[in-house]
């Protein structure tokens, strides 16, 4: 039987509606620093046997139930992802929506569970939100705003093309 523990003072659970397995299986197939458990629950109030899952990917533990139609994901919530290379970027952005999710505007989409990604390269904060200088910032901005995926190269040009 998993271990159903949260390690972390801060641990987001995520709510699966029929497909908490397969939704594991997925994120442990795409993200290669990362495991998962599953075990099951019957639910005192009503006898309804509940899925419960942890998994973690690189040093970020989640707890899962899937508890149903009840509640769906929204954009409001999403998962930052600090990407180093543009190989990074690109692996991603194929991979998270595969089998039905979808592409969004600046590097945002939805996997085919409905869960909210932002792949984002690890130089916009350099890029955008520590930038001393607001021209640069601006232009990186604009850059931004017409990307789906992120693109290093292009947001680097619109920053030193001064």
């Amino acid at each position: 039987m998993a271990t159903f523990k949260a390690t972390q003072k801060v641990t987001p659970f995520l709510w699966f509606n029929g497909n908490l397995e397969e939704a594991l299986k997925f994120y442990t197939s795409v993200f290669k620093n990362s495991e998962s458990e599953v075990s099951s629950l019957t639910d005192p109030g009503n006898g309804r046997k509940m899925i419960v899952g942890t998994f973690r990917i690189e040093d970020q533990q989640f707890l899962a139930l899937d508890g149903g139609p009840m509640f769906n994901f929204s954009p409001a919530t999403s998962f930052y992802i600090n990407c180093k290379t543009q190989e990074e970027i690109d692996y991603l952005w194929e991979a998270l929506p595969a089998g039905g999710g979808k592409t969004n505007q600046c590097g945002w989409l939805d996997d085919k569970f409905g869960v909210t990604w932002q792949i984002v390269p690890e130089v916009m904060s350099e890029l955008l939100y520590n930038n001393e200088n607001p021209e640069k910032a601006k232009r990186v901005m604009a850059a931004m705003m017409q990307m789906t995926k992120m693109n290093i190269k292009l947001l680097q040009e619109a920053y030193d093309n001064d």
